[in-house]
């Protein structure tokens, strides 16, 4: 029994020791790793960075910490780093003046993936590339005649939305309506002359 409680303490005291060890030693990685300028900002805790800062509504607890950190700071939420612009003369450097800087979209591993490589619209890194793909959708995707071939959609979804507010203070079966606008619309499109 005393051999059994022995190793078993043993396992412990090994075990603590290899953790604080590894954490000691990433302290250190983390300290020689080369630290980017970023504005100031709420120091973050370590896993979670700073998303215990955040209110139930993201932009009052936003609002808060532009208060006390001014238009741009620095944030952490997980382990992405985060800058908030949250004034209007430095929205207007970042959006007009320095946009060419900001335009690019992050992209992970899947999204890179998905998109072969960041060979469509939303994900291309602004350049050649991008500035045709974006002539492409304004002549071909979101010209007037392809408004125009969207209005029976427009004419259903409008009917869908005009029930709901018929049926305000009632419960409403939203899959049922749905269904039926959907079907309205099928049925339009297929027999439409």
């Amino acid at each position: 029994m005393d051999s059994l409680l022995q190793s078993s303490q043993i396992v412990l005291v090994s075990l603590f020791l290899i953790a604080v060890s590894s954490l000691f030693f990433l302290g250190l990685l983390s300290r020689r790793r080369r630290r980017l300028p970023y504005p100031p900002g709420p120091k973050g805790l370590p896993l979670v960075g700073s998303m215990h800062m955040m209110d139930q509504l993201t932009h009052r607890g936003l609002a808060k910490l532009a208060k006390q950190y001014g238009g741009l700071f620095h944030m952490r939420m997980g382990y992405l780093h985060m800058v908030t612009v949250s004034s209007a003369e430095v929205a207007r450097q970042v959006l007009q003046v320095q946009d060419n800087i900001f335009s690019n979209r992050p992209a992970n591993i899947a999204i890179r993936y998905l998109t072969y490589d960041r060979a469509d619209m939303a994900f291309a890194h602004y350049g050649p590339f991008w500035r045709q793909m974006r002539k492409l959708c304004v002549m071909k995707l979101f010209s007037r005649k392809r408004a125009e071939s969207w209005e029976t959609v427009r004419d259903e979804v409008d009917s869908m939305v005009k029930t709901v507010e018929a049926n305000i203070g009632k419960p409403v079966n939203l899959g049922e309506i749905i269904f039926y606008c959907d079907h309205e619309y099928h049925l339009q499109s297929s027999f439409r002359g």
